[in-house]
């Protein structure tokens, strides 16, 4: 079976982890280019403070342009996460979201950076904004990516 953007959909919103945490994936596109993805505030996701839990504003983000980039790439190329940073600017109440895309250009940097074998790390920046568009948390990730020899 093929994993299609509207399959990955439904495996993400019935996942378990992404159940636990009240995350939601709302659109995923056709071209696996654009993710978006929200969070309420729920009894079980807040922290002692009433706001959005840290790991669970983590957990929105974790693993989609690993997802995005395994699948527009092909299975010509090899993509992990390496490593990510979080900085949190304000309390999450209400709704969060989060928002991933690839561009034309991200992926002419990926080709040109593996195309002799070597491993390149691209860092992505995501930014996790509430329902009024104002900044909760940036996330920075770094994946490792090169291209499958032999």
């Amino acid at each position: 079976m093929r994993l299609t953007p509207p399959l990955l959909r439904f495996i993400l919103n019935i996942y378990g982890p992404y159940l636990g945490a009240g995350i939601r994936a709302d659109y995923i596109s056709a071209d696996w280019r654009s993710i978006r993805v929200s969070m309420k505030l729920r009894w079980y996701n807040r922290n002692a403070v009433g706001t959005h839990f840290g790991g669970s504003l983590y957990s929105m983000v974790d693993p989609h342009l690993m997802l995005m980039l395994m699948n527009i790439l092909g299975s010509g190329y090899v993509v992990w996460d390496k490593s990510a940073t979080i900085d949190f600017h304000r309390p999450g109440r209400g709704r969060v979201y989060a928002g991933f895309n690839i561009t034309d250009n991200d992926l002419e940097k990926i080709r040109l950076n593996t195309e002799g074998g070597g491993k390149y790390l691209p860092q992505f920046t995501v930014d996790i904004t509430d329902e009024g568009g104002e900044l909760v948390a940036r996330v920075t990730k770094t994946l490792y990516i090169r291209k499958k020899t032999g």
